[in-house]
């Protein structure tokens, strides 16, 4: 009979815990929140396959921490919890045609700090209520299935796109998560995928970067080449089908209908910030390192470094017949970076060779 009061208490105690994480979260603003418990995730083999095909391109840090992915214990040992959440970046406004930059990019503040600073406070609410509880936020940097966990914690479900969807407010959203070792209620996964027979993200893929439904090839995925691939060059018939976009790629989700449900207003943060959505080619071609720390100081570009967004402004300006953009690719065949050399040429010799 006392062990049983005894575990009744716990249970409780855990309710009013999880009761109180639901409600800071929406005092936080943050859209989604759901609660699972710390297991290996059903994605952690599916990784490993994905690895040894050699769809992470040369993203050899993720090979390198892969026994980490197989449970919440690589990043906090004695995690017992995890909390899911998503925020919203979707704001309605229209891309920069010429010129894209994707859309989680527009914003005035970098998500990861963002999204971060949410956490802290959520966890400092959680270690008030609990304090023997340890607690670690993670934004995208861990090793950690994200998406696995909003899943298994009822946040949507994976669409063939890889993306994570809700069916309220589509996939435009950031997801974080709180490991904890405070025993919490659970929420019940999201078993159900809505996708049905549609194929518009894989089909609207300008490079045909998913070799099946669910599975992205990083070799080929526009993503990753203007952002991750930064110490070799990107091959000619990839550079070719880059369109545009001189930072991420929107294409999968612009055309998801689901997408249509996403809600339009975001967190000040995410705003757009109008020196980062109106930039033009001529502009990016012209930086310098010390222009490039000034526009882009903690914003997501600011990862890349000037060369990176350099290369991909002079792919951009041959896929979209910038003639204007000629004397600013000349000057770059003799950069210093070897990338910006390598698509600086290519560039001029699509130009050169298209009809005025």
């Amino acid at each position: 009979m006392l062990l049983g009061l005894e575990l009744m208490a716990i249970f409780h105690s855990a309710a009013a815990v999880t009761d109180s994480i639901r409600q800071w979260s929406q005092e936080l603003q943050l859209d989604l929140c759901g609660i699972t418990p710390a297991i290996q995730p059903p994605g952690y083999h599916p990784l490993l396959e994905w690895m040894s095909n050699g769809y992470c391109a040369d993203m050899d840090w993720m090979k390198r921490r892969k026994d980490a992915y197989a449970h919440p214990d690589g990043v906090l040992p004695e995690t017992r919890s995890v909390i899911a959440v998503g925020l919203n970046y979707h704001n309605g406004n229209e891309t920069n045609p010429g010129c894209r930059i994707s859309r989680y990019a527009w914003g005035q503040e970098d998500y990861h700090s963002l999204l971060k600073k949410k956490l802290k406070q959520l966890s400092r609410m959680i270690r008030d209520l609990q304090p023997d509880a340890v607690t670690r936020p993670v934004v995208d940097t861990a090793p950690l299935l994200e998406r696995d966990f909003a899943q298994l914690a009822g946040l949507g479900w994976r669409g063939k796109n890889t993306m994570l969807i809700n069916p309220r407010i589509g996939s435009w959203f950031f997801l974080g998560a709180i490991l904890t070792t405070a025993q919490l209620v659970y929420d019940e996964p999201f078993q159900t995928d809505h996708c049905g027979t549609c194929t518009r993200c894989l089909d609207a893929c300008p490079t045909n970067a998913f070799p099946e439904p669910g599975v992205l090839n990083a070799e080929r995925c526009i993503s990753y080449l203007t952002i991750e691939r930064r110490s070799k060059s990107i091959s000619e018939d990839l550079m070719a089908q880059m369109n545009d976009w001189v930072f991420g790629c929107d294409v999968c989700q612009d055309v998801c209908p689901w997408n249509r449900f996403a809600p339009t207003g975001s967190v000040e943060g995410f705003h757009r910030r109008p020196e980062v959505h109106d930039l033009d080619l001529p502009q990016l071609l012209n930086l310098t390192d010390a222009t490039f720390k000034e526009l882009f100081r903690k914003t997501p570009l600011e990862r890349t470094g000037r060369d990176v967004i350099v290369r991909n402004a002079a792919i951009a300006a041959a896929n979209t017949n910038r003639f204007d953009c000629i004397s600013h690719l000349q000057a770059l065949v003799h950069d210093s970076s070897d990338l910006v050399c390598h698509a600086a040429k290519w560039s001029l010799s699509q130009l050169q060779h298209s009809p005025s």
